[in-house]
């Protein structure tokens, strides 16, 4: 008679040897072009009419509350030297200097144009019921003096958030245009999203762009007779394994757009990500692809002995198993989860597994 303490299980899996599946997605959903980048807008301002917990005696915000107030129009006393008398403004304790940002989508922006704003306390206790001054909005390079939006408005703190950091929905007016190019040249630069960024993949696309034609594209009506021609075909090359250039063809120079939109609804086969296990801790998520292989293994846990291996249906732990044959991890996760064994255990069996170099499959921690 079996005691509890010994309680077998055997997980049998036959080895599978077809090629895993090739998942198929629109190129625009794996890529962007180059250009279209959130860009960042930065700036300098004053919040007013706060509660007492602006800045303490702070030097830089009284010379630029004296500043403000000079350019408004304002009759600010000066020192024997001429340089603005600080003493009027010394004591203000409901202003504060902050940080203002904003963020460019990634499709652009023009002139008129409202875009949020996020203002950051330097040393002011909080920033409810502040209301920013007009602000000069900045590019991310401190030598270009170009100002690309003006903000103020009323900032609204989170509930959940700090008190030292605000926003102002709509806050800055854009006063210049900042496009979102997506040519140069005659060329268009496709960036693989970080999830699809791979040799594999880079070359797959080229290879699929370099077999279309004008008619494959879906202008069967501009294409005539030259619609094979070599002028009409676009051209692309893989860079490395984040970037691949194409460049238009002269069938759509006029008309980059429509190209652009063609292309990016072009289907693409891209390689599996079945062989791969992906770990978070903090939540104590396991996610297993189906061709995630483990050596045949007997793996011991507390009052429990779970071998994996075998061909043919269910085989004794005692039986001795060829050394080619092995088991799904899913199969195992799948008995240790009717087995009640917490999601912690099962991620320190497969640690284990990788370290020994059982585990046939790549393990990424997030």
């Amino acid at each position: 008679m079996k005691s509890i303490a010994s309680i077998i299980i055997t997980i049998v899996l036959c080895v599978v040897t077809s090629p895993a599946d090739a998942a198929t997605l629109r190129l625009g959903d794996m890529c962007r072009l180059k250009g279209q980048e959130i860009n960042t807008l930065q700036g300098l301002g004053l919040v007013v009419g706060l509660r007492g917990t602006g800045d303490n005696d702070a030097a830089p915000t009284a010379r630029a509350l004296s500043r403000m107030m000079q350019l408004m129009g304002g009759s600010m006393a000066v020192d024997s030297l001429g340089q603005l008398d600080l003493k009027d403004v010394a004591e203000a304790k409901n202003v504060a200097m902050v940080f203002v940002t904003a963020r460019i989508p990634a499709v652009g922006s023009h002139t008129g144009d409202q875009i949020d704003v996020t203002v950051n306390a330097i040393n002011a206790k909080s920033l409810e019921g502040g209301y920013l001054m007009l602000t000069p909005m900045l590019g991310p390079r401190a030598d270009n003096p170009t100002v690309y939006a003006v903000a103020q408005g009323r900032v609204k703190v989170s509930i959940d958030g700090p008190a030292t950091t605000g926003t102002v929905q709509g806050g800055a007016k854009m006063e210049a245009t900042v496009p979102a190019s997506f040519q140069k040249d005659g060329m268009i630069t496709l960036i693989l999203e970080r999830d699809f960024a791979s040799f594999d993949n880079t070359q797959r696309i080229e290879d699929e762009v370099n077999s279309l034609s004008a008619l494959t594209l879906g202008d069967s009506s501009r294409s005539g007779s030259g619609s094979g021609s070599r002028n009409n075909r676009p051209r692309a090359q893989a860079i490395d394994q984040l970037h691949v250039q194409v460049q238009i063809p002269e069938l759509y120079q006029e008309n980059p757009i429509k190209f652009i939109s063609l292309l990016l609804n072009l289907p693409i086969q891209i390689a599996s990500h079945s062989s791969r296990v992906v770990i978070n801790e903090r939540e104590g998520i396991v996610v297993i692809g189906k061709d995630v292989e483990v050596a045949p293994v007997l793996v011991t846990h507390r009052n429990l002995r779970i071998e994996a291996g075998g061909v043919g249906g269910l085989v004794g732990v005692d039986d001795k198993m060829d050394e080619r044959d092995t088991a799904k991890l899913k199969n195992l996760a799948d008995a240790l989860n009717a087995l009640d064994v917490p999601t912690s255990d099962l991620i320190a069996i497969i640690k284990t597994l990788k370290a020994k170099g059982d585990l046939y499959g790549e393990v990424v921690f997030q």
